[in-house]
């Protein structure tokens, strides 16, 4: 089984795109109609879809800390900061996740990218 992504808002539409090209499993707040949901609700939307959260914005490294904290189980969430990582290795990171990971490998985790 894969790990299926969740891009928020702030992931470039290039990323998704290439991924798609790929053959990995994602889809967009924007497409499930959930991009102006706070971040707490997003969160729990893309694990509710058990899908792995992928953003840019440190806000959910915020509510991750908190969720780890009290306990409260969330699907994952792939951190990538823009100015650290080109589209290509974002690309290449995440299918990598994707394909040869399972869902519990990010279960309750934040992975930063690059790897």
């Amino acid at each position: 089984m894969s790990i299926g992504l969740y891009m928020d808002q702030h992931v470039p539409k290039a990323i998704t795109d290439g991924l798609r090209l790929r053959g990995v499993d994602c889809i967009t707040a924007l497409e499930d109609r959930a991009a102006t949901m706070d971040d707490p609700e997003l969160l729990d939307r893309a694990s509710a879809l058990s899908r792995a959260l992928v953003t840019s914005d440190k806000d959910f490294l915020i509510e991750a800390d908190k969720r780890q904290t009290v306990g409260n189980s969330f699907a994952g969430i792939v951190y990538t900061h823009p100015l650290r990582i080109s589209v290509r290795r974002c690309i290449d990171d995440l299918e990598i996740i994707s394909k040869a990971g399972e869902p519990e490998d990010l279960a309750n985790r934040v992975q930063f990218l690059p790897l």
